[in-house]
C-alpha cells in the first residue's frame, strides 16, 4: 500500500483506546458513539448498551432506546460477518451493500439445514413483508404467527434464518423496540427508500471509518471486522492510501489520527466489547486471560485497567459482582466498585 510517510512504532493500545472513545473526551450521544466506531457488535442487547455508556457522559441505556424507536437515528441489524451490529441509519444502506452479499451463501446452507427449500425460504420473505407493510412493527414471535398461518415451517432455528434471509434482501430491518424485544419493520418505511451504492467509494468510506475508530490497524484486521475477503479490505485501504501513514511495525493510521490520550480510569465493559472485536488479535487487552472469550464465542464482561483486562463481571439480581483475574491496586479495585454503580444508574 502506498501511504504518504512513516511514523515511528509506539504500542498501539494507547491509540486504540483514543480511536475507541475509551481515552479521551467522552462523547455525547449514542449515534456520536456509532459513528466513532461505525458498527458496535448487538447480539447482547444489554452489551451494545454498555458499549456506548463507557465511551459517553451524560447518556442513558434510554437514550439509546429512544435513538432506536423514536429518533430512528439508530438500528441493530445483522451487517459484519453475519452479527448483529448497531449502526447509525445513515451508515445502514452501503454497510448492507457491501458487507451482506458474502452472507447470502451461509445463508442458502442454513436454511436447508433447517429443512427449507429456496421456494419455501422466498414464500415466507413474501409472507414476512406483507405483514410488516400491513401491521408493522411485529416483533419475531408475532412473526413467527404469521408464518406459521401461511404454512412455512418456523421449529428450531428455521425462524431465525428466515428473518435472516429477510433482512439480507434488504427488505427488512431491526427497528423499534416493542418493550425489551427489538421489531422487525420494513426498510423502506422505517428509513425511506434506500439510494444505490457505489461499491468502490464505500470500500473507501468502509477503509476510512474503520480507522477512525480503529487505527492503527491493517488489511487483515480490517478484513476480519467487516467479514469481506482480503482483497476488498486492501482495496478500501489503497483507495484512500493517500490519507494514510505507515508505521515502522506495518499497521496504518490516518494522518488526522489524534494523539493518544492518557489512560482512562478504571471502567467496566460489557459483553461483546469492541475492544474485544476490532482485530485479529486481541492479545495486547486479554493478555493471559483467555477466560474472557469462552469456548462458545461469547465475550465476557470485564474490566479494564491502564488498557489491560483484569476482572470479569456480572449483574445478576440488580447487583454487579467483580472477579478479579488478580492483583488489583486498592484504588482501581475501589474504582470499579464505583463503575458498578454505575452502570446500574446507566442501565435504570
Amino acid at each position: 500500500m502506498a501511504a504518504r510517510h512513516h511514523r515511528p512504532v509506539r504500542a498501539p493500545i494507547a491509540e486504540r483506546l483514543t480511536a475507541q472513545a475509551l481515552a479521551g473526551e467522552p462523547l455525547r450521544s449514542p449515534e456520536a458513539v456509532a459513528e466513532r466506531l461505525l458498527a458496535v457488535q448487538g447480539q447482547d442487547p444489554r452489551g451494545a448498551r454498555l458499549a456506548v455508556r463507557a465511551r459517553t457522559e451524560g447518556v442513558t441505556a434510554a437514550d439509546v432506546d429512544r435513538a432506536l424507536s423514536e429518533e430512528r437515528s439508530l438500528l441493530i441489524n445483522w451487517l459484519n460477518r453475519g452479527t448483529l451490529h448497531l449502526v447509525r441509519s445513515e451508515d445502514y444502506p452501503w454497510l448492507h451493500a457491501l458487507t451482506t452479499p458474502p452472507l447470502m451463501t451461509s445463508s442458502a446452507r442454513r436454511l436447508r439445514q433447517e429443512g427449507i427449500s429456496p421456494d419455501v425460504g422466498e414464500r415466507a420473505v413474501k409472507t414476512i413483508e406483507r405483514a410488516l407493510a400491513d401491521e408493522g412493527p411485529l416483533t419475531r414471535l408475532q412473526l413467527r404467527e404469521r408464518l406459521d398461518r401461511a404454512g412455512v415451517p418456523t421449529q428450531g432455528q428455521a425462524l431465525i434464518h428466515l428473518l435472516f434471509l429477510t433482512t439480507l434482501q434488504g427488505i427488512a430491518v431491526r427497528g423499534p423496540m416493542a418493550g425489551k424485544e427489538h421489531a422487525y419493520v420494513l426498510v423502506r418505511d422505517w428509513l425511506g427508500e434506500q439510494p444505490p451504492v457505489d461499491r468502490e467509494k464505500a470500500l473507501a468510506e468502509l477503509a476510512r471509518r474503520y480507522l477512525v475508530g480503529h487505527a492503527p490497524a491493517d488489511d487483515r484486521d480490517l478484513a476480519r471486522w467487516a467479514g469481506l475477503p482480503l482483497r476488498d479490505a486492501r482495496a478500501g485501504l489503497e483507495s484512500i492510501a493517500a490519507e494514510l501513514v505507515e508505521r515502522e511495525d506495518g499497521l496504518v493510521e490516518l494522518a488526522k489520527s489524534p494523539e493518544p490520550a492518557p489512560m482512562p480510569p478504571p471502567r467496566l465493559l460489557g459483553s461483546f466489547d469492541p475492544l474485544l472485536l476490532g482485530w485479529t488479535s486481541r492479545e495486547e487487552v486479554v493478555g493471559p486471560h483467555k477466560v474472557l472469550v469462552t469456548m462458545n464465542g461469547i465475550f465476557r464482561p470485564f474490566a479494564l485497567v491502564d488498557g489491560r483486562a483484569v476482572a470479569t463481571w456480572r449483574l445478576t439480581n440488580g447487583k454487579v459482582t467483580i472477579e478479579h483475574l488478580g492483583k488489583v491496586k486498592k484504588g482501581d479495585a475501589a474504582a470499579l466498585e464505583a463503575e458498578a454503580e454505575a452502570v446500574l444508574e446507566f442501565l435504570g
